[in-house]
């Protein structure tokens, strides 16, 4: 289902070049939902930062006051957001955003976030992880969502550890 060249640019961005972590990479990218990734070891989060930079990513976390300002400021602009560190309960106002409760409001395509209408750019994207290790999440955010785990397998760590090792002594192959 990957594109190799785009995988390869991931795997630059920062994205483990093992297989469960491009079949991960495939659905964050691919799905049609906002994806909520599984991330003990930080590397999808160190992977969307990388790939969305040139985007002006803007990493935020729940504790932020200005979090729905800037989440309103992104959704006008097209920018991409990251919601770092969340936990098991998400904020009621990022209700309208998960559902992708987009509307046309005055004849533009809108979003209602509080009391108003935001204008929805559609080159808007939306990350969002959690260091939990083994979240609990209630059916109620996973129907919302694209649950990704990005959590590393054995087998995972051992094929990372494989190129690491051969990009080191013979990069030709690698």
């Amino acid at each position: 289902m990957g594109d190799p060249v785009q995988i390869r640019e991931w795997g630059i961005k920062g994205l483990p070049a093992d297989d469960l972590s491009v079949e991960n990479g495939i659905m964050t990218t691919s799905t049609k939902r906002w994806p909520l990734m599984i991330d003990p070891q930080s590397q999808a989060n160190k992977w969307i930062k990388n790939m969305e930079k040139a985007n002006n990513l803007q990493a935020i976390k729940l504790s932020n006051p200005k979090m729905s300002v800037i989440i309103t400021t992104a959704i006008k602009l097209g920018k991409p957001i990251l919601l770092e560190n969340i936990e098991e309960m998400l904020d009621p106002q990022l209700e309208p955003l998960l559902q992708k409760s987009i509307v046309k409001y005055n004849g533009v395509p809108s979003i209602k976030m509080g009391d108003e209408y935001i204008m929805y750019n559609n080159e808007f994207k939306f990350f969002m992880t959690t260091k939990l290790p083994n979240p609990h999440y209630l059916p109620e955010i996973c129907i919302k969502v694209c649950l990704i785990n990005f959590t590393v397998t054995p087998g995972g760590l051992e094929e990372q550890l494989l190129v690491e090792v051969v990009k080191c002594e013979q990069p030709e192959i690698e």
